[in-house]
């Protein structure tokens, strides 16, 4: 008879894909328990999306009202109450959370256990409660006293951390991270981000709109250099000219200190170094798959890029899975969704089902909004494929002329036979009105099916519709 273990499987992380394996793993009987050393649903409730989409539904309102005079419409006395707004940011957050809820997760038959996982072997972890950061003598032990559970499987989930950062003197300065920033109780009059990536982005202009003066510092040569270059391109130009925002391409924060009252962050640019004093500092250099787990002791192989898994999830030690941020890739709630569901039928033995990742977008929510669905020109230029390219303006459609809003454009890609590559939109609502294009590209059909297809008068979506016809 082979060893009898506690649980079926024991899925470590209580973010979106942790939950999402969790609950399809009970519904088939299965005897799972869900560890979390922090709040049940992770970044995407409590960090990331909620959070985010919450505030930038406020601050774009906010914009709108703003700019609702060309329109006709007056307001003499138009403002905004912060606490408030973080009210309703916390409100967003208790109603997703429901469904996230350990008595939620436990009417489904999850057990629910709170502490840091650390793998013993590959079927044993050990559980022990996460410190404060000045522990009691009695939270001390308890801390270090943890209990050991044992499964046939496991799944890792445990998302991302926060990067190290290489700033002399942060750990010695109070600063933010993109998700600790919105729960500042108090708006700064000055504050700097430092990276100019999607979330380094999001965060200028979200507090910029506020009326923060922001200064946005970025290594690379220009914003978002993930995206083609004319989103970087546009980008800058709409948080210069219409936020205000100082945009600092090709330099590098190197230090930072504590100068009475303010911050002090030194950064070198061609060069030469130049301090600069702000209220308040942001790091949103990018995050690195949380593998702090013991690993090694389990037999999983994995690197500073996220754990290694086969197409079926599966990692070096066959009976451990992970999904998430954890294997690396893109960030996004809706993938982790996907790899969970996958993992969690191939730990049920039933399919060896394979990832698929075509069709997946990546938003950056800004507005506008930008989307890229498949690859962009740098991707194809790096794999010295040949392609075929239409690029609009906004101005191109009617729903650019009604609402006066000409920031953005649509660039399709394509190949020699007409199949969609990728594309990118930078337009109101461009993730929605983009997965038109992928479900194309997930299904392998041509520009021809959207040119084809009749899209309302009036809205974003015909630039794609136009953007098709020129490329069939």
């Amino acid at each position: 008879m082979g060893k009898s273990f506690e649980y079926d499987v024991i899925v470590i992380g209580g973010g979106a894909a942790g939950v999402t394996a969790a609950r399809s793993l009970a519904k088939a009987k299965k005897k799972v328990a869900l560890v979390e050393a922090e709040k049940l649903g992770g970044a995407t409730l409590n960090e990331r999306d909620i959070p985010y989409l919450a505030a930038q539904n406020f601050a774009h309102l906010y914009a709108e009202a703003m700019a609702g005079v060309k329109f006709g419409i007056t307001s003499t006395n138009l403002r905004y109450n912060y606490p408030t707004a973080y009210k309703v940011q916390q409100r967003a957050i208790a109603r997703v959370g429901e469904k996230y809820s350990k008595k939620s997760l436990e009417e489904d038959g999850v057990v629910c256990i709170n502490g840091l996982a650390h793998f013993i072997s590959a079927n044993e972890i050990s559980v022990r409660k996460k410190l404060p950061s000045t522990p009691t003598a009695e939270e001390a032990k308890a801390g270090t006293d943890g209990k050991t559970l044992s499964a046939t499987k496991f799944l890792i989930a445990t998302g991302a951390v926060p990067k190290d950062s290489e700033i002399t003197g942060l750990s010695d300065v109070k600063h933010y991270t993109p998700a600790s920033i919105l729960k500042i109780e108090r708006l700064p009059k000055s504050m700097m981000v430092i990276g100019g990536g999607a979330s380094g982005v999001e965060v200028a202009e979200y507090f910029a709109g506020l009326g923060v003066k922001v200064a946005l510092i970025e290594l690379s040569e220009r914003l978002l250099p993930r995206e083609d270059e004319e989103v970087g391109q546009i980008m800058a130009a709409y948080l210069e000219k219409k936020l205000g925002v100082r945009i600092l391409t090709s330099t590098r924060a190197v230090a930072a200190s504590n100068d009475g009252t303010s911050t002090r962050v030194t950064l070198s640019r061609n060069g030469q170094e130049k301090a600069v004093r702000v209220e308040c500092i942001v790091v949103a250099t990018g995050s690195k798959p949380n593998t702090d787990l013991g690993l090694q002791n389990a037999g999983v192989n994995f690197d500073k890029k996220g754990i290694f898994v086969e197409k079926t999830l599966q990692t070096t030690a066959k009976n451990i899975y992970a999904a998430g941020d954890v294997v690396g890739g893109d960030s996004a709630t809706e993938l982790a969704n996907y790899e969970a569901g996958i993992a969690a039928v191939n730990m049920l033995g039933k399919n060896k089902n394979m990832v698929n990742y075509d069709g997946f977008t990546r938003v950056i929510n800004t507005n506008p909004q930008v989307a890229t669905v498949g690859m962009n020109e740098d991707d194809l230029t790096k794999r010295d494929m040949k392609y075929n390219k239409a690029m609009l303006p906004l101005s191109t459609v009617t729903a650019s002329a009604v609402s006066d809003f000409k920031l953005g454009f649509i660039k399709m890609l394509s190949n020699q036979q007409g199949k969609i590559l990728g594309a990118t939109m930078m337009a109101p609502n461009a993730a929605a009105n983009l997965q038109e294009v992928a479900l194309c590209i997930r299904h392998g059909l041509s520009v021809l099916e959207i040119a084809s297809t009749p899209h309302p008068n009036g809205e974003w979506s015909e630039l794609i519709r136009l953007a098709a016809k020129k490329l069939a």
